[in-house]
């Protein structure tokens, strides 16, 4: 059970958040992204080196200068430094993507949204050890919610597997005691809070 959980907590890492919302949307709602499904797997590994690979990189490398103690970062005042820096590269990909790389505005939404949500992690990691996973999560709710709505239920499948998701991710954290219940659901309010909203006010 232990080494479920475990699988569970690596495979739906948060800074695979983007990756996975790319692919969902390519597959079930490619008129979003406006990209070719042919496309759409390259685009996707495009999206997962800048958003996922480079981040990762950058905390192996603060683990292997003694800046944080492990890559768990269980103690909360590790993940202060590593998530500036994480929050700080996502707001300059997402300037790129802005003035620089011609992708689409939707895209660029998303990607906003999702600098948004590390920002949320930052701030509230000043303060305690939000489960980034739940925020995660919950950050992909509240923008599938919206979407499904503008899709006229086109989208209720992988919204209802958000849940379904969700809710093994937050349990596995918790059956790990990397959070505790608390930290766990805050976590949880606070992406689908973040993810909602930005998807009220920019779509």
């Amino acid at each position: 059970m232990r080494i479920a959980a475990r699988l569970i907590s690596y495979l739906f890492h948060p800074l695979l958040f983007v990756t996975y919302l790319v692919i969902m949307l390519g597959w079930f709602m490619p008129r979003f992204l406006l990209i070719p499904a042919s496309a759409i797997w390259k685009f996707a590994a495009f999206v997962s080196v800048i958003t996922f690979v480079f981040p990762a990189a950058n905390l192996v490398m603060l683990k292997a200068f003694g800046s944080i103690r492990s890559l768990e970062m269980e103690d909360r005042r590790d993940r202060i430094m590593p998530f500036v820096m994480i929050t700080v590269f996502y707001g300059v990909v997402c300037a790129m993507f802005y003035y620089k790389v011609s992708v689409n505005i939707n895209f660029n939404k998303i990607m906003l949204i999702a600098t948004a949500l590390t920002v949320a992690a930052t701030v509230l990691t000043f303060f305690f050890k939000v489960s980034v996973h739940s925020l995660s999560m919950g950050g992909a709710l509240g923008i599938m919610l919206p979407l499904n709505k503008a899709a006229d239920n086109g989208l209720l499948i992988p919204s209802v597997g958000i849940m379904v998701l969700a809710g093994l991710v937050m349990s596995a954290r918790l059956y790990l005691q990397a959070h505790t219940l608390r930290e766990v659901g805050y976590g949880a309010a606070a992406g689908f809070l973040v993810g909602f909203m930005g998807m009220i006010l920019l779509f």
